[in-house]
């Protein structure tokens, strides 16, 4: 048994799953504040400076706050819901490239936790299995407000999946494969001379009805219909408080962290520069290592950026009612994706015939 490769997969690992969990108590600062800077309030600024030990404040008051069952629930079930959403959540990053390789003790090391062939299948598979945990806890919490909650947020995914990979299928059919690292290694340079060939250059309008359809996905406002305030008190995590309802918060920023990688990986280029080739910056840093490091630190802005975009939009837009929700997903956004998935497979059929 070959120890060392143990060691490295336990490394990536440990590394890419601690950055994840850690941005977790970052983006809950970042939302809060974000919404206190576009509301013109102070937000969060007492625990710590500029209130960024809030955060933990929270985590602590969760772990220590009281965790009652509610009487007459299914408690298997009830208890096992926050953890069936939590667990996809946490595997779908593993297939996402966040550089190109680091050399290591003279082995070449992809900063990847697994470089499947199938990766955009994998993560679409595996995200789409947190349905079941929402619909678990929802069910189970015998509340009816509860329930619809769960019914809302199935119907949602199943509607918005749809178009998402439709979406997600036009960029595969442009880099001709299913793998993300050879997705990303194929958008580096540039397409008519001086776009970047990125996929949102080569499939613009796809770009579009995957960041809508992502929104919907992770059940952020304006879709967020499964846990409207209004409407349902707080949709299908209502019967849930201390660390289970933690855990379903934890699930939802692990998603939109995800989702974001995802987007930069298929279409924003992913670890690489606009106009700068891997090449041009090999040769200027000299080492594999710290070109390792640059492209991480791109891949990481890219993905903070869309994530302040999710910020953003939170508190911009209102939330749209359940019927207009599912219009745009059945009569506007499927007919848009598969009028994209077509058109995109005759231009690639041109072009092979010239």
């Amino acid at each position: 048994m070959d120890w060392s490769v143990i060691l490295i997969a336990t490394a990536k690992i440990v590394v890419i799953y601690g950055a994840l969990l850690s941005s977790i108590p970052i983006l809950t600062w970042a939302e809060r504040r974000g919404a206190a800077f576009i509301q013109d309030r102070p937000g969060p600024n007492r625990v710590g400076p500029f209130g960024l030990f809030q955060p933990m404040a929270d985590f602590v008051k969760f772990l220590w706050k009281e965790d009652p069952i509610p009487l007459n629930v299914n408690k298997l079930l009830y208890v096992m819901g926050p953890f069936l959403t939590l667990i996809p959540a946490s595997l779908t990053i593993a297939a996402i490239p966040v550089a190109e390789s680091a050399v290591i003790f003279g082995r070449e090391i992809p900063l990847q936790i697994a470089d499947l062939n199938v990766g955009i299948l994998y993560i679409l598979s595996i995200g789409s299995l947190g349905i079941y945990g929402i619909l678990f806890g929802g069910w189970a919490s015998n509340n009816k407000f509860s329930l619809l909650g769960a019914m809302r947020s199935s119907s949602q995914m199943i509607s918005y999946e749809i178009p998402l990979a439709l979406s997600a299928a036009g960029a595969v059919l442009v880099f001709g494969s299913f793998s993300l690292r050879e997705m990303v290694q194929m958008q580096d340079g540039t397409v008519l001379g001086f776009l970047p060939a990125w996929g949102i250059c080569l499939q613009p309008l796809g770009f579009l009805i995957f960041l809508v359809a992502s929104f919907a996905e992770t059940n952020r406002i304006p879709f967020d219909l499964p846990e409207a305030e209004a409407e349902l008190v707080a949709g299908y995590h209502t019967e849930y408080g201390s660390m289970k309802f933690a855990t379903f918060f934890m699930a939802e920023y692990m998603n939109m962290v995800t989702i974001s990688a995802l987007m930069v990986v298929l279409f924003l280029g992913g670890w690489h520069l606009p106009w700068v080739s891997d090449a041009f910056l090999l040769d200027k840093l000299g080492s594999v290592n710290g070109l390792a490091l640059v492209q991480a630190l791109v891949f990481l802005a890219k993905v903070g950026f869309l994530v302040c975009f999710y910020i953003w939009i939170r508190w911009t837009l209102p939330r749209f009612r359940y019927d207009q929700l599912m219009r745009l997903a059945w009569s506007n956004l499927l007919p848009l994706s598969l009028f994209n998935l077509v058109a995109t497979a005759f231009v690639m059929y041109l072009g092979s015939l010239s």
